[in-house]
């Protein structure tokens, strides 16, 4: 938009001779303007009689049919619909003290608007962020919002990168979700996804058969063309789409969804210069980038002077992968390669990623590169996301297939660790609703998406029985989506998990010795076969213990690790224990007294050194018989 009733209209069309704008609706509906011609590809004018709410689409050459912006503000009808002029600037923000995300200190909400309220609009979820705030969390992660078409959807099918779904309200309702998080103290960033667009109303190729490329091949569609002949259009929109959502949404960075699918061989990576596009957008403010990496390539959170792509986090699957298996005692699938064991979870809070370069069964090759140096809050660590949620045939959540006892004390473990903790949507509360996949396809594709969803799961041989598939939710089912939906009277129904996950992340917060995240700030022992503890170092003394023990219960006449042993002329109390009965356990004994130390079982237990503390009680439930007094003559 320009000043008054001017609006700009801009689209890069290099093999097309003419292109028209057709104002359709709204103010200047009737007229068609030719766009002149500019270098590059580029065709543009300003058209007076367009305004904001002037619906509109762009005539090629001499194609009937009429085409949406590329790069539209807004689809209110949907993909295959006319695009809407917006104003961005008619929006007033109160927002101005929130000075954004920085890397640490943050507890991470993985959100899907469209089934984190029952409505499923940005209103009704802005009404949940100041609870969000209450118990402590930072910054929000939204699923995709670019424009898909049908009824609900994941939001990886999005086709319209600048315009936010209709399915969730205005552009304007985004900007006041996001006005009401930062007023709230929480940021949030923005799931992008740039390795591939839907299979369903997208149009760039109209314009241009550049976007994309045969060269590479992805899972989900064509590549982009990032690196070859004629990219640096494409480049030029993929950047401009990363800096969108920072200026005119005021979001606090980018999640970036697959980035080993994204290719570019060129000597200024794409990703690296949409972290620095990012940068530049905030205008000062810090933000947060991550990136999801199946291949674990560390590069991408080094900075760009040490030759990196200069993110801050990267998702550790990993640390996922290992705490499942211990949490369910299932590891087929990609999970083959970990075993559950307390080993793999002390090494991946100590070091990120378990696979740094050594070879990788699952997929018959070496995976991962070397990162034994990353600060541990680069590594974003969590039980529950999206994919892996739904990545099983009844999109179940942990609450409801694990040991009550064993979740408490991994929720422990990974909101005390050093990494960055991420909770998904509902884990907070033990979540009946499961998390499928869902995505509303024309007639023609969504055989083709259910197909491709069974051969999917095909890979889990638990999956694989016909009794099973038959099971299977349809992902274009209205009622699959439904279903997905958060309740969140289950805040009050399990208020003991809802407690757990309170009291952690506010004892994350204020405990000096947690909340540091330093690096190599921790260090760990094994115990037993399920068993293992954790001290975090602090200041002159001034250490945690954290004791985690998935097995059966242990009792030690002494426990010869150094590890355990308390600071001088300290001794170990007990700080926090997961069997607490405000989160439904059973209770914690002492751990250590004059008969030895004592480790609940399905438990996890925080200790911090107290100066001149007594020396235990016994713990013996008959008194010991009193020496019989001899007689004096």
């Amino acid at each position: 938009m320009l000043a008054g009733r001017e609006v700009h209209f801009r689209v890069w069309a290099p093999a097309r001779r003419r292109v028209e704008v057709v104002l359709e609706a709204g103010p200047g509906s009737g007229a068609t303007v030719p766009l002149r011609p500019e270098e590059g590809g580029y065709f543009a004018a300003i058209v007076p009689a367009a305004a904001a709410g002037t619906r509109y689409r762009f005539r090629l050459d001499d194609d009937e049919k009429l085409y949406p912006d590329p790069a539209s503000r807004s689809q209110p009808e949907g993909p295959h619909g006319p695009s809407e002029v917006i104003d961005p600037a008619a929006f007033t923000w109160s927002d101005a003290a929130f000075r954004g995300a920085p890397l640490k200190g943050q507890v991470v909400y993985e959100m899907h608007i469209g089934t984190f309220t029952r409505e499923g609009t940005w209103a009704s979820a802005a009404r949940e962020l100041p609870e969000l705030a209450r118990i402590g969390i930072s910054l929000i992660e939204l699923l995709p919002v670019a424009e898909v078409p049908g009824r609900f959807n994941w939001g990886y099918d999005g086709v319209n990168l600048f315009a936010p779904t209709r399915l969730y309200g205005s552009p304007d309702d985004f900007r006041r979700f996001v006005d009401a998080a930062h007023r709230a103290g929480i940021g949030v960033i923005l799931d992008v996804v740039y390795n591939h667009l839907g299979p369903d109303g997208n149009y760039l190729g109209q314009f241009s058969r550049d976007y994309f490329t045969d060269r590479h091949k992805t899972d989900w569609g064509a590549a982009i063309n990032f690196d070859g002949p004629r990219s640096e259009a494409v480049r030029e929109y993929f950047i401009a789409n990363a800096g969108y959502w920072i200026e005119e949404f005021h979001l606090d960075g980018l999640r970036i969804d697959a980035t080993q699918n994204i290719y570019d061989s060129s000597k200024d990576p794409i990703v690296a210069a949409i972290a620095r596009r990012v940068r530049e957008a905030a205008g000062g403010k810090e933000t947060f980038i991550v990136a999801e990496n199946e291949s674990q390539e560390e590069w991408l959170i080094r900075p760009a002077a040490r030759g990196g792509y200069g993110l801050d986090a990267i998702w550790n699957d990993d640390f996922h992968h290992s705490a499942k298996v211990a949490l369910t005692g299932r590891n087929e699938a990609y999970y083959t390669d970990h075993e559950g064991s307390p080993q793999e979870l002390i090494s991946a809070i100590k070091w990120g990623f378990l696979f740094q370069g050594q070879g990788y069964q699952w997929q018959k090759q070496r995976r991962g590169t070397p990162a034994l140096d990353v600060d541990p809050a680069r590594f974003v660590l969590f039980l529950e996301n999206h994919d892996q949620v739904a990545n099983t045939a009844k999109g179940e959540r942990l609450f409801h297939i694990a040991s009550p006892g064993k979740l408490r004390a991994l929720s422990a473990l990974l909101l005390l660790a050093p990494g960055t903790p991420m909770l998904f949507q509902g884990q907070e509360f033990g979540s009946s609703a499961p998390f499928l996949f869902f995505a509303d396809h024309n007639p023609e594709l969504a055989p083709l998406v259910r197909k491709g969803r069974v051969k999917f799961l095909e890979q889990f041989p638990s999956y694989s029985a016909p009794e099973v598939q038959a099971q299977l939710d349809p992902p274009d089912d209205l009622r699959t989506f439904e279903r997905c939906k958060l309740d969140f009277s289950e805040r009050e129904r399990n208020a003991g998990i809802y407690a757990l996950h309170e009291d952690l992340i506010a004892l994350r917060r204020r405990d000096p010795v947690i909340r540091a995240q330093r690096p190599r700030g921790v260090d760990g022992a094994v115990l037993s076969a399920q068993a293992f503890l954790l001290r975090y170092f602090g200041d002159d003394g001034d250490d945690r213990l954290l004791l985690v023990n998935l097995g059966r219960d242990i009792h030690r006449g002494a426990l010869p690790e150094p590890l355990f042993a308390p600071p001088l002329e300290r001794r170990w109390e007990t700080l926090w224990s997961s069997e607490s009965p405000r989160y439904g356990g059973q209770g914690s004994p002492r751990v250590i007294t004059e008969e030895g130390v004592h480790i609940p079982g399905d438990a996890a237990i925080l200790l911090h050194p107290v100066i001149g503390a007594p020396l235990p009680e016994k713990t013996s439930a008959t008194p010991r018989p009193e020496e019989p007094k001899k007689h004096v003559r």
